[in-house]
């Protein structure tokens, strides 16, 4: 989540990691300081553990518009609907991509059976 730097004060003491450099879609490269862990909620769905990472934002009239990534989404159990510009629960996680680490975890078993 990246969240403005003139928010950092409201979350309190948070333990820092460093900094990474982050391109803006106006293709700039600028820094961003990485904190956590932090509670992240979006209203009406499950609160998760993540970091944060803050950036210096101009907000637009008068507004910040903090970045929600795809990770905490998925976390907190969000699908955007971008025709109707709304956000909606999901029920299920997805762990059919999981599979693939199961088969490699299969081959290794196999491996280390293997008398050397």
């Amino acid at each position: 989540m990246i969240l403005p730097s003139a928010w950092q004060a409201r979350l309190g003491d948070l333990r820092r990691f460093g900094t990474i450099n982050l391109e803006t879609a106006t293709q700039a490269i600028v820094p961003g300081e990485v904190y956590g862990p932090v509670q992240i909620q979006v209203e009406g769905f499950r609160p998760i553990s993540s970091e944060v990472v803050f950036m210096d934002m101009e907000p637009a009239d008068g507004v910040y518009e903090p970045l929600i990534g795809y990770i905490p989404l998925e976390q907190s159990q969000i699908a955007v609907d971008v025709v109707g510009q709304r956000l909606l629960h999901v029920k299920h996680l997805d762990l059919k991509s999981l599979s693939c680490f199961k088969d490699q975890a299969v081959k290794r078993k196999e491996n280390d059976d293997v008398p050397r």
